[in-house]
């Protein structure tokens, strides 16, 4: 071959290499493109359980948000962390399709209701009960999932004249055995990466479409294997549970307050509630509620307890049967 024949393919090979970069570049921006598209599609998706079905009132912490759904036995659901009252009408969707009225409030922190200087659990019982005031609700069965399950045990304890009965679902709360910050981080870097996560609807979601089962065990306690190994309909019930954490920067507030008082709280004198008690754990719990739910069986007079063998943190594979006897226990202690 002559030196022309060389040099025209020389030059050919250059002009390939430089288009590499070009072409790495365009697929970069595409890629991008995608994922942001992707991403604004799933935020207005996520948004979309928060708009419309809530009402906001002025109390003396601030402002209070709660939705009022239903007729029937009145149940006032508190929900857990990472929700707000999107989160406790999802949960107790099956309780309405039984005919129970749910007033779902946003605890401090959460979507619309403000985090006031200095808040705490108690306080957080006490606008519940400045809430129940203002709506005219005399007593209701308060049930209060994991973390929300503080604040339900402190309204029995404070204003008890408004409970009719009290449901501890996989409850936060104190037990001599339950380690603290149970679930935690394995070490510091994890952690750091995790309060990112939890700082920006981004990373969330980033963490959520692509890395699921770290999610599922970092964030819902619950071994990724037990959620695959479940039906459509609870796997579905467990990728909404995560998915609606978002916008999660509208609930940080809220997820800080939480780490601070879920992860190890201090023991309460629970032989002091009087009215009728349901705790109800599961097994496999990655945040240990189920030895808290063991406990409060154990120190509230006369409480039962429902201990489901498997499940998590979620008790993938009973949610039909949880809210079945939770809905029979609210129709017990509310007949009329």
């Amino acid at each position: 071959m002559n030196r022309f024949g060389e040099s025209r393919m020389r030059g050919t090979g250059k002009v390939r290499r430089h288009r590499l970069p070009v072409v790495a570049f365009i697929a970069v921006i595409a890629l991008a493109a995608a994922a942001s598209l992707a991403f604004r599609r799933d935020m207005a998706e996520a948004r979309g359980p928060t708009l419309g079905r809530s009402e906001v009132v002025d109390s003396p912490w601030g402002p209070i948000e709660y939705a009022d759904v239903g007729s029937g036995p009145l149940v006032l659901m508190i929900h857990g962390s990472g929700g707000g009252f999107d989160q406790g009408l999802a949960f107790t969707a099956p309780l309405a399709r039984q005919g129970v009225r749910i007033i779902a409030p946003s605890r401090f922190g959460y979507l619309r209701s403000a985090m006031p200087d200095g808040a705490t659990v108690e306080m957080q019982a006490d606008a519940l009960a400045w809430l129940m005031r203002g709506l005219d609700i005399e007593r209701a069965v308060i049930i209060g999932g994991s973390a929300g399950a503080l604040s339900a045990t402190q309204l029995a304890l404070r204003h008890p004249e408004r409970c009719r009965g009290l449901v501890l679902v996989v409850p936060a709360l104190h037990a001599p055995d339950r380690l603290p910050g149970a679930n935690a981080a394995p070490d510091r870097g994890t952690q750091r990466m995790i309060n990112a996560v939890l700082g920006s609807d981004l990373l969330f979601w980033a963490g959520v479409r692509g890395a699921p089962d770290f999610m599922t065990r970092m964030i819902l306690a619950t071994e990724p294997a037990t959620v695959k190994a479940a039906d459509e309909g609870e796997r579905e019930r467990a990728r909404s549970a995560m998915f609606h954490i978002l916008p999660i920067s509208a609930r940080k507030q809220g997820l800080l307050m939480d780490s601070a008082t879920a992860g190890a709280p201090p023991p309460w004198p629970l032989e002091r509630i009087t009215c009728p008690t349901l705790a109800v754990g599961a097994r496999g719990d990655l945040y240990e509620t189920d030895k808290a739910a063991i406990e409060v069986a154990r120190r509230i007079p006369d409480a039962r307890l429902i201990m489901y063998p498997d499940g998590g943190h979620l008790w993938i594979g009973h949610d039909d049967e949880l809210w079945g006897a939770v809905g029979a226990f609210v129709r017990e202690v509310d007949p009329a």
